[in-house]
């Protein structure tokens, strides 16, 4: 599927919307709450999404809406919003700009259009299938990584992972130089612009990676499960983000490696 300019437009629309609703919360007073599964929400993430659906409501009433704060809003065109209105919504109750809000289309099930917007830093990621991803309008690019022990590894928190998840993810945290920790979404947009070279996580959502999967493989790298299989709207969650192709088997191979 073609992302169209009114698509894209769309999408610059909805991040817009986004941080407006957001920046008035920022270091403020914002309203924290506990979700049934204990992941914080706050009047930023809630507002965020409403300014959004509304958004998308009026221009593609046709079109399906999948947000983690409000659910799904079914649709006939065969295409999905999916909305991640504070993706680190952790990172923002600190007070920490590395959160991000994530916008996806997704078309038949693939993700085919990803937005990554910082609004504190006023940072942008965009991705689209067959075209380069920019970072706030121009080229991003990752960088080549010659072996996978000269690779900087990023994950949000060890925590995150299961026990064999976790024997998998300190096997790779020892084949590489070096582990940065937290991070959400945002690690992402570094891996995109080649600050980073590889991102393992687990427990995903679909509004937690679909946005990411043309941003990073439009910059030159590529996106997968741990089994190596492209992400779609039914992966579980088990995610890998490389910046270099080339090192994506030895990265699978580390996570081969479950149990004790």
């Amino acid at each position: 599927m073609r992302v169209s300019p009114a698509d894209l437009d769309l999408a610059a629309q909805l991040a817009d919307a986004a941080g407006a609703a957001i920046l008035p919360y920022y270091r403020k007073p914002h309203g924290l709450e506990a979700k049934d599964d204990a992941s914080p929400v706050t009047l930023a993430d809630r507002a965020a999404e409403a300014a959004m659906r509304t958004l998308i409501e009026r221009r593609f009433p046709e079109d399906a809406i999948i947000g983690e704060e409000y659910g799904v809003r079914e649709g006939t065109s065969g295409r999905a919003w999916v909305l991640d209105p504070i993706d680190g919504t952790r990172a923002f109750i600190s007070g920490r700009p590395i959160f991000g809000t994530l916008i996806a289309l997704v078309a038949e099930g693939w993700p085919v259009l990803g937005v990554l917007d910082q609004p504190i830093l006023k940072e942008r990621w965009v991705g689209t299938v067959g075209r380069p991803t920019t970072f706030n309008g121009a080229p991003a690019q990752t960088r080549r990584c010659p072996e996978l022990a000269k690779a900087l590894l990023g994950t949000t928190s060890p925590a995150l992972f299961d026990d064999s998840q976790l024997h998998a993810f300190e096997h790779l945290d020892g084949a590489v130089m070096s582990t940065v920790l937290g991070g959400d979404c945002y690690n992402y947009g570094c891996v995109a612009s080649g600050w980073l070279d590889v991102v393992v996580e687990a427990g995903l959502k679909l509004h937690d990676f679909a946005a990411l999967v043309p941003i990073v493989e439009g910059a030159g790298g590529r996106m997968c499960d741990w089994q190596g299989d492209p992400l779609t709207a039914d992966s579980i969650g088990e995610v890998v983000a490389a910046g270099d192709p080339a090192r994506i088997e030895e990265i699978l191979e580390a996570l081969a490696c479950k149990g004790h």
